[in-house]
C-alpha cells in the first residue's frame, strides 16, 4: 500500500515539485526508494518465500495427479488398452478432475515459477506481483480441490454398489484438507487480494492540489 500511496500524493502536488531536489540532490522518488531500501528487501524475501513453498506443493500434486492419469482405478483391458468402468459416471467425474488438478497445478507451477523469477522492482510490488500470488494461489486451491474430487470417485468405482458407506465416508473425508488449507490461507489471500485490487480501487489519482 505505500507505493500506492506515493503515487496518490504524487498525482495530487503540482508537477513542477515533483521533480525538485532537496539540500542531498534527491528527488522525491530518490528519497522514497532509498528510505523504504529496508521495506523492498523485506516484501523480496517474503515474496521469494511463499512463492517458493506455494511451488513445491504444486509440484507434488501435479506429480500425484500426473500418476494417477496412468493408473486408472478398476484398471484396462489388457488386450484393448479400454478401461473397464469407462461408462460408469464415477470414472468420468474421476478423468475430468484428474485432468483439471493437473491442469491447475501446473499453470500454478508456472506461475510461481514467474515469480521467482521477476526482477522485483518497486512498481512490480504494486499490481503485479500481488496479482500473480492472487492467480498462483486460486489455481492452487483449485488444484486441491479437483485432486480431492478424483480421490473420492476412485472410492465410488471401486466400491460401485457395494459397500457404499466406504466411499461416502471418504468423500467427507477428503474435504478436511480443502477447508485446512482455505483456513490456514485464507489471511495471506484476503491481503494479497487487498494490495492487488482494493488498493487500486482506494488510492484514485483523480484529485489534486489546486495551484
Amino acid at each position: 500500500m505505500t507505493w500506492y500511496i506515493l503515487q496518490e500524493i504524487e498525482q495530487m502536488i503540482p508537477p513542477d515539485y515533483r521533480k525538485k531536489r532537496n539540500r542531498d540532490g534527491m528527488a522525491p522518488q530518490d528519497l522514497f526508494t532509498k528510505k523504504h531500501e529496508v521495506l523492498l528487501k523485506d516484501a523480496k524475501k517474503w515474496m521469494t518465500q511463499t512463492a517458493t513453498q506455494c511451488m513445491l506443493v504444486t509440484t507434488l500434486i501435479a506429480t500425484i495427479v500426473f500418476t494417477g492419469a496412468f493408473t486408472l482405478p478398476g484398471g484396462y483391458n489388457q488386450n484393448t488398452g479400454i478401461p473397464f468402468f469407462r461408462k460408469e459416471p464415477s470414472f468420468i467425474i474421476y478423468a475430468i478432475s484428474d485432468a483439471v488438478s493437473l491442469i491447475a497445478s501446473s499453470t500454478s507451477v508456472l506461475i510461481f515459477l514467474s515469480i521467482l523469477t521477476s526482477n522485483y522492482a518497486e512498481q512490480d510490488f504494486m499490481v503485479l506481483l500481488p496479482t500473480k500470488l492472487v492467480y498462483g494461489l486460486a489455481t492452487l486451491l483449485l488444484s486441491i480441490v479437483t485432486m480431492m474430487v478424483a480421490f473420492s470417485a476412485s472410492f465410488f468405482i471401486l466400491y460401485n454398489k457395494k459397500l457404499e458407506w466406504v466411499p461416502i465416508t471418504i468423500t467427507c473425508l477428503a474435504g478436511i484438507p480443502v477447508i485446512i488449507f482455505v483456513a490456514v490461507q485464507f489471511s495471506l489471500f484476503k491481503n494479497v487480494f487487498y494490495s492487488a485490487y482494493r488498493s487500486r480501487v482506494l488510492f484514485k489519482p483523480d484529485k489534486h492540489i489546486l495551484y
